[in-house]
């Protein structure tokens, strides 16, 4: 009985893996991060809190090329961050406020390339969203840097609407 389980585990782990479509995937550079505008925590690790933010930020890349053509892959080079929010001393804590003066900001440069390492896509990128506390539809409403991944998503649905029309063909 466990032979006949484990062999139609296998199977069906086999049959379902046929049908996964293959998605693109990113790499992400940090250039020169020591003198991005703002990365810093508003009370915490300072190491801990980058670690964090480019991690949540890399998965985010990651989730958005996942919607491009298989087999493509999206280069990221950031040069520059500045979360939403700035971060103010309170005492012997610092806070990271938000308000509608401290928009998220993202420099970066992209690559779009083939399986054969051709390019077909680049541009540098100078993100900004001045009106980021306006929006009644935040999506990432509860997540860690929710403002920059909605700036983000405009971003890429604009820049790859062809390439995501290609996929969902």
């Amino acid at each position: 009985m466990n032979k006949m389980i484990l062999t139609l585990s296998i199977v069906l782990s086999f049959l379902s893996f046929q049908n996964v479509a293959v998605a693109a995937t990113s790499e992400v550079t940090w250039t020169d991060y020591e003198s991005y505008r703002d990365i810093l925590p508003g009370n915490g690790n300072k190491k801990a809190f980058r670690e964090r933010t480019f991690k949540a930020l890399e998965k985010h890349f990651t989730e958005l090329a996942s919607q491009l053509p298989g087999s493509q892959v999206l280069k990221i080079e950031v040069t520059d961050v500045d979360l939403a929010g700035d971060t103010h001393a309170g005492g012997i804590n610092r806070y990271r406020i938000v308000k509608e003066i401290y928009f998220p900001r993202i420099k970066f440069s992209y690559q779009l390339l083939d399986k054969d390492g051709k390019e077909l896509k680049t541009a540098e990128i100078n993100l900004k969203d001045m009106n980021f506390m306006t929006g009644s539809q935040l999506k990432y409403r509860n997540d860690f840097l929710g403002y920059e991944k909605k700036m983000l998503d405009d971003w890429f649905t604009d820049a790859f609407k062809d390439e995501v029309l290609k996929t969902k063909q």
